[in-house]
């Protein structure tokens, strides 16, 4: 089998070219721009493929996101019709976000930015904050990542809510779902994580109008995807007091513009998408199985579903 890679870095197209290769032995692994038989090409793996990169592939049984979104895939407006899309998550993937979300859900529960503040003025200044099951912190989003992340806030006993657009049941989790859930889930939450798949219907979702319905000095956390988010919205509410401070993982536009306010605000945590970081020699394993799956005609678990855009 033939398989075209795109990633765009091409040092990283390269690496995982390579950890590909070894691990589907006789099959053939090319960058996407060394293609030279386009008509031979079966899969492609691709990370934020440019706009008609996979139209170029006739004969395409797959397309294998690099990650475990598919937003970025379904972007390109020329894309192939009714070519299956195969996302990539596993243990190492939800893991990691759970690890994340943990930090920062923490960090802001005991206040860190500000007793960093403190060391920096040398300021012995002892913040009190409630304990874990007095806290409020809600997970929006309970998909692979989203319900193994509010398992890992219940089990550190934060009184931990969930919500999703279809009924979920997380153990140790108060889970709310669908339009009619979704004010209850969010009325008195002090820290906000975002989870959420990126589809047209919770683009913009971190806005104004749901900043409002948070408590008073609430913290958010965005490790879902950029266009989730209002900038201007969070900065107006950071402004007002509304909410005290943000971690950004994901935005609009990455890298971020080294001019963006973001890097200088305050109040906000940035870090460069890493949240859920896939690498070649983790993700290349579960890559490689998927296809050999799909390939073979076995069920994949990890098909998308283009329709919902996750």
């Amino acid at each position: 089998m033939n398989v075209a890679v795109y990633l765009p870095d091409l040092a990283k197209t390269r690496w995982w070219c390579e950890t590909l290769s070894a691990l589907l032995p006789g099959w053939t692994i090319r960058s996407l721009v060394e293609i030279e038989d386009r008509d031979a090409v079966a899969y492609a793996v691709v990370w934020r493929p440019r706009t008609g990169d996979l139209a170029r592939f006739p004969n395409l049984k797959a397309i294998v996101s690099v990650g475990a979104g598919i937003d970025h895939v379904l972007a390109d407006a020329e894309l192939p019709k009714d070519v299956p899309i195969i996302r990539t998550v596993g243990p190492d993937l939800t893991q990691r976000m759970r690890e994340y979300v943990a930090l920062h859900v923490l960090r802001h529960h005991r206040d860190m930015p500000r007793q960093l503040q403190a060391q920096a003025e040398r300021d012995w200044h002892a913040i009190v904050v409630p304990v874990a099951p007095n806290r409020k912190v809600g997970v929006m989003g309970l998909g692979n990542l989203g319900a193994e992340a509010a398992r890992t806030l219940a089990g550190l006993g934060f009184a931990t809510r969930g919500w999703s657009r279809n009924p979920k049941s997380v153990e140790g989790v108060e889970t709310f779902s669908g339009e009619a859930g979704f004010a209850p889930f969010l009325d008195g939450l002090e820290i906000l994580v975002n989870l959420l798949p990126l589809t047209g219907e919770t683009a913009g979702i971190l806005d104004a109008r749901l900043l409002g319905q948070l408590a008073p000095g609430a913290c958010v956390i965005n490790c879902a995807r950029g266009p989730h988010l209002v900038d201007e919205d969070l900065l107006a509410a950071l402004e007002s007091g509304q909410i005290k401070q943000a971690t950004l993982d994901v935005f609009h536009v990455e890298p971020l513009p080294a001019d963006h306010v973001f890097w200088t605000h305050p109040a906000i945590t940035i870090t460069p998408h890493i949240a859920s970081q896939i690498d070649a020699a983790t993700g290349g394993r579960l890559i490689a199985a998927n296809l050999e799956l799909f390939e073979a005609g076995e069920p994949v678990p990890d098909l998308a579903d283009a329709g919902r855009g996750y």
